[in-house]
């Protein structure tokens, strides 16, 4: 599943590329200032002119992965994910230097993108079978160009996971999906035939109205109980934990406690009280699902 890019895009992405191997080379002692600015200052200044100089490192890791037939553009951006994330993570006073610290974090970031699109059959999920997907065609290579052979046999399989540690299994089932194609489910079972593959899958995804009912039934009561044991708290309490724990992005401990005007240590003191009365509420009154789909 090859993707080439239209030539405005791929001249979008050349003159990226151009601009991010011109920024200039961190020092070690300014790399770490600008690290420590934005950890402890928050400082998006230095942020972005800590990102810029490291988006050369991006490019180099995602040009590694060029050959799997996706958009360069979109290698570049996941890696540069995993660029923004190595900085939120990053901590500056170990005596280790951002580059070092974010190739991880780039290189993780393109290899779940790879995974995710290289193909719609998800070829690996286990750290094993990353490791197999990324490696097999490189070991391959290597043992056919040694051997003068085309194509593995047993005692190559063997080779294959023994230095990858992974299975004989795994090896097999890789090379059968990296040998084979995606196949279309609109395309006919047969010349003939006017049924199409995608007719002949079962929708397991798709619940029965019974199901369906069940399950409003189940949220209804389980929003009821939550009320309920809400009823238990006291209002600032109800507020820790409705912003912590029923928003989409819960708030941290430090705003909450900027909000209340009291330490972000002693937000987290009234929220594992909180906590404390919830599930003593919940294990007084709740004895089994039955009774809370009865109750509602």
């Amino acid at each position: 599943m090859v993707h080439i890019d239209d030539p405005q895009t791929q001249k979008a992405n050349l003159g990226y590329i151009r601009t991010a191997m011109k920024a200039p080379i961190l020092e070690r002692d300014y790399e770490k200032d600008l690290a420590m600015r934005w950890k402890h200052d928050n400082d998006e200044r230095a942020l972005h002119e800590l990102i810029a100089s490291y988006t050369r490192l991006v490019v180099s890791v995602a040009a590694k992965f060029k050959n799997y037939g996706l958009p360069m553009g979109d290698l570049i951006q996941e890696g540069n994910v995993g660029l923004m994330q190595a900085a939120a993570r990053f901590e500056p006073e170990r005596d280790l230097r951002f580059s070092t610290y974010a190739s991880w974090w780039i290189r993780s970031a393109i290899q779940d993108y790879v995974l995710r699109n290289w193909s719609i059959v998800r070829t690996g999920t286990t750290s094993a079978q990353k490791t197999l997907f990324f490696n097999y065609r490189r070991l391959r290579a290597m043992i056919e160009g040694r051997d003068e052979i085309e194509g593995l046999n047993d005692n190559h399989r063997e080779e294959i996971a023994e230095k990858l540690n992974v299975r004989v299994k795994d090896v097999e089932s890789m090379e059968q999906r990296l040998s084979g194609g995606d196949s279309s489910l609109n395309a006919r079972i047969s010349g003939d035939s006017e049924d199409e593959w995608q007719n002949m899958l079962a929708d397991d995804d798709r619940l029965n109205p019974e199901e369906v009912v069940i399950g409003m039934k189940d949220s209804e009561a389980r929003s009821k109980w939550l009320n309920q044991a809400l009823g238990e708290l006291t209002d600032r309490e109800q507020r820790i934990i409705r912003e912590r724990h029923l928003t989409y992005d819960g708030v941290t401990l430090e705003k909450l406690g900027e909000a209340l005007g009291v330490s972000k240590e002693r937000v987290r003191q009234l929220e594992q009280r909180a906590m404390g009365k919830l599930k003593t509420y919940f294990s007084k009154n709740l004895n089994d699902r039955e009774d809370m789909i009865s109750s509602s």
